[in-house]
């Protein structure tokens, strides 16, 4: 069964970018090196993965994704930090 992660990366300008994908490390190949991709990380490279949860379900990983985007910038920092 394929696993689903939610994920926050750290920009190289210090921003935090969250999202969720069920390949990781293609994902992270994506936002680091193709010209498609999400635009927000594209002109914030390289980024470095910081956190991220695993779920069974699609839809687990991307209700968690949205409730790591409506995080403050704080909030995202206490998650990576624990």
């Amino acid at each position: 069964m394929p696993m689903f992660h939610a994920y926050i990366l750290l920009c190289a300008d210090g921003t935090l970018y969250s999202g969720c994908t069920h390949d990781l490390q293609r994902r992270l190949r994506q936002h680091n090196h193709a010209k498609a991709g999400a635009h927000y990380t594209k002109i914030r490279r390289p980024v470095t993965l910081v956190h991220k949860e695993s779920f069974r379900s699609l839809a687990k990983a991307r209700a968690r994704e949205a409730e790591l985007k409506r995080l403050s910038r704080a909030e995202k920092l206490a998650i990576i930090a624990e």
